[in-house]
């Protein structure tokens, strides 16, 4: 059926407003596409993200700033290293402010004693003990030389001596002082070494306590970043995690006192009182080192004794053996029964990746990330596999 004159005058307005409102609707487009500004042209095809070009610069992008993020990270390496060792720390004073919290005292308080104890520790340790540890080292040191006068007496010793004069050059070595600027770079760094050593040292104290006061809202602010599904589990995990870190921590502060007054004791008991308390305290200080540390401790207190006697370092080796084998069945395992249950390759791989990363740091610390490791890979991982 044809339309009429009068139905194609209706319909010519309306074709003409749909013709408009089509051409506004594709400038809409245009603008939405290619921008506003068509006087300068319309814009080409986005770039081709698959492109080799395109892949090859922003892969190369990535790489440099991978390489910038990775030496920065280098560059604040001892930063860091202080940062870790204070969290370390704080996780092992944490079990005597829960302890505190366990007794009806409020953490507040539980941790301003802790620290109050911590510091007063600190401060007896400087005001009696040093002194008298450097007044017993400067004895060592002038004491040296006769003590390498006196090996030479022995024949085997002697006939080493006479083929490759090692104890002149070592006793000219310790009289002229040289050891010291030879370790330290002359008078100048040991100055800069002792006051790096004392800055650190007070950083680490500034960081600790840091970490103590406030290791609720750390903890809770770094479980937060776990999904909510999942947070609950995080955080059991998590607090099991620093218990075990506290644990290790404050097991071998005990272990190594144990290990410190038994060494005072003996000392006095053999007649080596007047070198007894810095001996003790390298013991001490020694003990502390996985593996190796007992022994290294052992050995330098073996020698000075029997420097001094030959049947006192006897007796120092006999009881350096009968005490690291109480030390590593009796006291070692009671101690660190409830922080760290590795078995024992465990422990001495962790140890070496340890020291090869980061020295006697990483030998400290790697022990409780071990365990922290094998923590993870038992209740997550092997759980997992488990449920497949």
């Amino acid at each position: 059926m044809s339309e009429g004159p009068e139905d194609a005058k209706a319909t010519a307005p309306q074709a003409r407003t749909a013709t408009a409102h089509t051409e506004t609707a594709g400038e809409h487009v245009d603008e939405r596409q290619f921008g506003p500004q068509e006087e300068y042209g319309a814009q080409g095809v986005p770039f081709e993200r698959r492109s080799p070009f395109y892949l090859g610069f922003f892969g190369a992008l990535g790489a440099l700033l991978a390489y910038f993020l990775w030496s920065a990270l280098m560059g604040i390496g001892s930063t860091l290293i202080l940062i870790v060792v204070s969290l370390f720390l704080a996780a092992g004073l944490n079990p005597s402010v829960e302890a505190l919290e366990r007794r009806g005292l409020r953490r507040s308080w539980a941790v301003t004693a802790v620290i109050t104890a911590f510091l007063a520790a600190v401060a007896l340790f400087v005001v009696a003990i040093v002194p008298v540890i450097t007044d017993q080292v400067t004895a060592i040191t002038k004491s040296a030389p006769e003590w390498l006068e006196q090996l030479q007496k022995n024949r085997q010793i002697q006939k080493l001596d006479d083929e490759y004069d090692i104890i002149s050059k070592v006793q000219d070595y310790v009289a002229n002082g040289d050891f010291v600027s030879g370790i330290f770079g002359g008078v100048l760094g040991v100055g800069l070494k002792i006051l790096g050593a004392l800055f650190n040292a007070f950083i680490i104290l500034v960081l600790t306590l840091y970490f103590l006061s406030s290791l609720e809202k750390t903890k809770q602010a770094f479980y937060r970043l776990a999904p909510a599904s999942r947070r609950s589990r995080v955080t059991l995990l998590g607090d099991q995690i620093i218990r075990n870190v506290g644990g290790y921590v404050s097991g071998a502060f005990i272990v190594a006192l144990c290990a410190g007054i038994s060494t005072l004791v003996f000392l006095f008991i053999v007649g080596l009182g007047q070198y007894a308390v810095a001996l003790a305290f390298v013991v001490a200080l020694l003990d502390v080192i996985p593996m190796i540390g007992a022994t290294l401790g052992a050995v330098v207190v073996t020698a000075i004794a029997t420097a001094t006697d030959i049947k006192t370092g006897i007796f120092c080796a006999i009881f350096f053996l009968i005490y690291q084998q109480v030390e590593n069945y009796v006291i070692y395992p009671r101690v660190m029964s409830k922080s760290v249950d590795l078995p024992g390759a465990v422990i001495v791989i962790a140890a070496l990746i340890g020291a090869g990363l980061l020295g006697v740091v990483g030998a400290l610390l790697a022990i409780p990330t071990a365990a922290a490791i094998m923590l993870i890979l038992r209740e997550v991982v092997v759980r997992r596999q488990d449920a497949r």
